[in-house]
C-alpha cells in the first residue's frame, strides 16, 4: 500500500485568494521509499511537507495516507492517522527552557497518557533512549542542557532527534541542513536514511542542497511555482534540468562534498547554502 497517493492536488493558504501555493499535484510515494524534494525558495516544498502531514487541507483533488483519505476522518481517527506521521520542520519548535531529553521524549507523547506526560515533565521516563537517539547526531553531551543554550545547528539536530524516539511509519523533514557544516550533514542524511531504511518509513527530505539530493536519494521530485517540474531517478536529472528549475534565482554556492554529484553541482553552482 502506497503512503502517500496525491491526484490533481491544490492547496491554497488562509484565505484561499492567493494564487494556490500547490497546484496539480500528482504524486504516488511506496511505503519505505525515500525521495528528495528540490527546488527554488517558494517553489512549495515546504507546503507539500505540511500537507502530507495533515496540517494543510487541500482545497481540489484527492488525497490518500496509507490508503485512507484524511479529512473525511472524525477528529479522533485523523489524530490517531497523524500519530504515523512525523513533521521535522527546519526551525524545530523546541520550549526554550525546557531540557533537551524532555524535548527529544516529546516525540513519544502522541503514544503517552495524560499522567506519564505529566510525569515524564519532572522525571523523563527514558533518558537513556533520549541520549542514543541524540548521539547518533553527535549531540549525546547535550542530553541535561536546556534548548536556549544551543546553536540553531544543535537545535536542528535535536529536532532530528526526535525523529528518532517516534514509531512514525511517515518521515518528513524540511531543510535539515540549513545550519550545519559538511561533515555533519552528511552525517545526519546518512541517519536519517539508515533510520527509515531500518523501520522500512517512507522518508521525504526537502533539501536546498542539490548536490546532497543526488547524492543520496534515488528519487528526485523538483518544485516550482507550485508544480512539479520533474520526477525521476536520480541518473535521470541532468544539468540542464537543474539549470531551468533554478533559472531566475541566485543560486547557492556547492557545497564541498566529495560524492559524484559534486562536478554537476558546481558547474552550475547549485548545492549547499550552508
Amino acid at each position: 500500500m502506497p503512503t502517500y497517493q496525491l491526484q490533481d492536488l491544490t492547496v491554497r493558504h488562509l484565505g484561499g485568494r492567493s494564487a494556490p501555493a500547490l497546484q496539480a499535484i500528482n504524486l504516488t510515494v511506496e511505503q519505505g521509499e525515500q525521495l528528495a524534494l528540490i527546488g527554488p525558495s517558494g517553489a512549495g516544498k515546504t507546503t507539500l511537507l505540511a500537507t502530507l502531514s495533515l496540517s494543510h487541507k487541500p482545497s481540489e483533488g484527492r488525497f490518500h495516507a496509507f490508503g485512507v483519505e484524511p479529512w473525511s476522518l472524525g477528529e479522533a481517527a485523523r489524530h490517531r492517522l497523524r500519530a504515523q506521521l512525523f513533521l521535522a520542520p527546519q526551525t524545530p519548535p523546541l520550549p526554550p527552557r525546557q531540557r533537551v531529553v524532555t524535548a527529544v521524549l516529546a516525540a513519544r507523547l502522541p503514544h503517552w497518557s495524560v499522567w506519564r506526560a505529566l510525569v515524564s515533565l519532572f522525571k523523563p521516563a527514558d533518558p537513556q533512549a533520549a541520549w542514543q537517539a541524540l548521539s547518533r547526531f553527535n549531540l549525546g553531551d547535550k542530553l541535561y542542557s536546556r534548548v536556549d543554550r544551543l546553536s540553531g545547528g544543535e537545535r536542528q539536530r535535536c529536532g532530528l532527534a526526535r525523529l528518532l524516539l517516534s514509531p512514525a511509519r511517515s518521515l518528513l523533514v524540511d531543510e535539515p541542513l540549513s545550519a550545519l557544516d559538511p561533515a555533519l550533514s552528511e552525517l545526519t542524511l546518512t541517519t536519517l536514511r539508515e533510520e527509515a531504511r531500518a523501520r522500512n518509513a517512507t522518508l521525504i527530505c526537502s533539501l536546498h542542497q542539490v548536490d546532497l539530493a543526488l547524492g543520496h536519494f534515488q528519487r528526485i521530485v523538483a518544485l516550482r511555482d507550485g508544480r512539479i517540474a520533474f520526477d525521476l531517478p536520480r541518473d535521470q536529472v541532468t544539468p540542464q534540468m537543474i539549470a531551468t528549475l533554478y533559472q531566475g534565482e541566485q543560486p547557492p554556492a556547492a557545497s564541498p562534498h566529495g560524492d559524484e554529484h559534486d562536478a554537476m553541482a558546481v558547474k552550475l553552482g547549485v548545492g549547499a547554502c550552508l
